[in-house]
């Protein structure tokens, strides 16, 4: 992920709504910002077999290679690999209920309307985006690990995240490609705890069985 923009609003009856916005915006120029990175959805003790990695790192070419990013990569053996960011967010009235608009520039080199191992490179690759009251975290479960939130399933939503649209750039795409993915039409909402604080989340649910990468 290159660049995250959010964007809180006071959720309301009236008509014309009431507008208490806040919005935050990250690119990742000075460190990773608050956000931290992971991995669900697969067994326990196949970690450097998934090639797991999580980082703060440059662009790679052809894009900006002076612009930093949050690169998040895995191999899907599972066929039902979860890569997720998180970070909590502070300084809201507490006990509020707030919609949630997310805006994600990434890098992405997956070709749209090709064929992959299990399913597609790009439209089997599903983005996520939501928030929660408890911090999003793996945890241990028959032998994997698997999500304490309600997560995307591939194409479904979750009680905690919604689908925003899928990795895929183009067809034929080979190189690394900035593209968005926002949920401007279905705006999440989310009550905020008694703190004022609230974890977003943003991630791939994937159903292609090899490498994703994404900056």
């Amino acid at each position: 992920m290159k660049k995250i923009i959010l964007l809180l609003v006071i959720a309301t009856l009236a008509l014309p709504p009431v507008i208490n916005a806040q919005s935050y915006s990250y690119n990742f120029t000075t460190g990773y910002e608050g956000w931290a990175g992971d991995f669900a959805d697969y067994p326990i003790t196949d970690s450097i077999f998934y090639e797991l990695q999580f980082i703060r790192t440059t662009l790679p070419t052809p894009l900006n290679t002076n612009k930093y990013a949050l690169k998040i990569t895995g191999n899907n053996h599972s066929d039902d690999l979860f890569m997720f960011i998180k970070r909590k967010i502070t300084g809201l009235l507490p006990n509020t209920k707030y919609r949630l608009s997310i805006d994600v520039e990434f890098a992405s080199n997956a070709p749209t309307k090709a064929y992959g191992v299990g399913g597609a490179p790009s439209e089997s690759v599903m983005m996520g985006a939501g928030a929660s009251i408890i911090e999003p975290l793996k945890v241990k479960s028959d032998g994997y690990y698997r999500m304490n939130i309600d997560k995307l399933n591939q194409v479904f939503p979750g009680l905690d995240m919604d689908t925003i649209g899928h990795v895929g750039v183009s067809p034929n795409t080979t190189l690394f490609t900035l593209i968005n993915r926002n949920n401007f039409t279905h705006l999440f909402s989310i009550t905020t705890d008694f703190n004022g604080e609230v974890w977003v989340c943003i991630g791939t649910d994937s159903g292609f069985e090899a490498t994703t990468t994404i900056y």
